[in-house]
């Protein structure tokens, strides 16, 4: 008797349950995972070969009417779908967006799935129709006109160019760079020794023989054929596309830094907002600030606060 007092409460729950017609409500499910560091979780995402990053590639995610453009997630060279974006994808995931990440450039001659274990070598027209293919079939599959950009490192311009010269300009809303390289990078004055054009030059010479294997590495130097024409007809900026670009003081491969800072475009230096922030251009894809500012050019209406704590470079710091 004293059992079935202490089971009656209970009972009487599922009995009101039945009668209205369903069982109790489920949870809501537990959200992913954040972390902000991104030396480890690249390395041990890397060991998934062909794994997609949390909260990515679900096929089956429709738009909702807060987030109605599904993201796609563009890394950086010798990045991949999931070393790159293992702080953003379950990020924006737990906001409620559709996400999607694709590797490309792939080394030729490799085979699936070790490639998509390194990305971002090919040459990046090349990679930009990827792109091309991959936003239709996200596209296709949501039911979206456009779909939101968020890319880092050479997955700022890959985009750009499919905006600009293969006709993904108006299926592009908004478009948001972390470690942006509009004006090419000049690290260890490469992209300054591209002046001597001649066919005794230094870089013609790198550039054959890169070319096969690291298409990619030249073209992001200043002055290179593919920034030149990237800017060519005044400037990168595709009509109708809402640009955000993201830089860090610290960044060691796009130099000077301001390379990622355009005119007509939102700019933010994550030191401007935290001086504590020692991100540089591989922990930025990490980085609380570079998520706040992330979040809040995707969805203007309802901007967050920005938080300030010590971040290290690679390592990162801990929420």
């Amino acid at each position: 008797m004293r059992l079935a007092r202490l089971l009656a409460p209970a009972l009487g729950l599922a009995l009101a349950a039945s009668a209205l017609g369903g069982a109790p409500a489920q949870a809501a499910p537990a959200p992913l995972p954040v972390p902000y560091t991104f030396l480890t979780s690249a390395v041990i995402a890397g060991l998934g070969i062909d794994a997609d990053p949390p909260g990515a590639n679900n096929w089956a995610c429709k738009p909702s009417a807060k987030h109605p453009n599904p993201v796609v997630l563009v890394h950086g060279l010798t990045g991949s779908k999931a070393t790159n974006w293992q702080t953003f994808s379950p990020l924006l995931a737990n906001e409620g967006y559709c996400v999607f990440a694709l590797t490309y450039g792939q080394i030729k001659g490799v085979t699936p799935p070790y490639d998509q274990v390194f990305g971002g070598f090919g040459p990046m027209e090349e990679s930009a129709a990827q792109l091309s293919t991959f936003v239709d079939k996200v596209r296709a599959s949501t039911g979206a006109t456009k779909v939101d950009i968020l890319g880092h490192s050479e997955g700022t311009v890959v985009p750009n160019y499919y905006a600009k010269f293969l006709g993904g300009g108006p299926k592009i809303d908004k478009y948001v760079s972390i470690a942006p390289i509009w004006h090419g990078t000049d690290l260890a004055a490469l992209g300054t020794l591209s002046l001597i054009g001649t066919p005794f030059g230094v870089t013609p010479i790198i550039n054959a023989a890169l070319k096969p294997y690291f298409a990619a590495g030249p073209q992001l130097l200043k002055n290179s054929d593919f920034i030149a024409k990237m800017r060519s007809g005044g400037g990168p900026i595709v009509p109708g596309i809402t640009y955000t670009n993201i830089v860090t003081r610290y960044d060691e491969l796009v130099t000077p830094y301001t390379s990622g800072i355009e005119p007509g475009m939102k700019n933010y230096t994550v030191q401007d907002y935290c001086a504590l922030d020692l991100s540089e251009h591989f922990q930025i894809v990490a980085d609380p600030v570079a998520a706040a500012l992330v979040l809040n050019a995707l969805d203007p209406k309802n901007p967050r606060p920005v938080p300030c704590r010590l971040v290290l470079p690679f390592v990162g710091t801990t929420p």
